[in-house]
């Protein structure tokens, strides 16, 4: 089941976990969340990241920037005909609550430890980019490569999160969270954005712990 899938399940509101085999690309047939191999660093990055946007028209963070928890991206954003810049920083990466993680998912929980992952999003830009959804950011364990799970849904501690009718100018921000998970004995230790939109896709923006 490819990111297409996955999207459609996503819009329709269905919660699921969605685990990678091991040796394979081949995602089971629950859903499906190919590893995926550590993000390159772009030449004259580092781990302090690129320079933030000033505005619509202002610079944007490099592809493969490596970032840590607490510093911002400055990325293009389109959702529907409506576009923009915003910026998006990583807050915090914890443990979520196993209790309720279990409750939500059943059986396909099992042997999966669920994490949030925080971050807040301003526009910056100054367009209007009201009742958007927030851009999704994926985890990635020690390695740099993905978790081998992916989870599809939402729990009350930590909620996707949307844009307010107020987000239509520069400076306008709001709190987002992304549920995710590790298979048991692993760990999130950091999360990436991989958005087709600016050329993130084939090379992640990363923030690490």
């Amino acid at each position: 089941m490819n990111r297409t899938h996955i999207a459609l399940l996503s819009a329709l509101g269905v919660a699921a976990i969605a685990v990678s085999g091991c040796g394979s690309d081949e995602p089971d047939v629950i859903a499906g969340l190919e590893s995926s191999a550590p993000a390159p660093a772009a030449p004259g990055t580092t781990d302090q990241g690129a320079p933030d946007a000033g505005g619509g028209g202002g610079p944007v963070t490099s592809p493969g920037t490596a970032l840590r928890i607490g510093q911002r991206a400055v990325v293009p954003f389109k959702y529907g005909s409506k576009t923009g810049t915003i910026a998006i920083t990583v807050t915090a990466i914890e443990q979520g609550d196993q209790a309720a993680f279990s409750a939500r998912f059943g059986a396909r929980a099992n042997g999966m430890v669920p994490y949030y992952i925080r971050y807040s999003i301003e526009n910056v830009g100054g367009t209007d980019l009201s009742s958007s959804s927030a851009p999704l950011l994926r985890a990635i364990g020690p390695d740099g490569r993905s978790t081998g799970v992916g989870v599809i849904g939402d729990l009350p501690a930590c909620e996707r999160g949307r844009a307010t009718d107020q987000f239509t100018s520069a400076g306008a921000k709001y709190e987002a969270c992304r549920l995710q998970a590790a298979r048991q004995g692993g760990e999130v230790a950091g999360a990436e954005y991989d958005e087709s939109e600016g050329g993130y896709r084939d090379s992640p923006i990363v923030w690490k712990k």
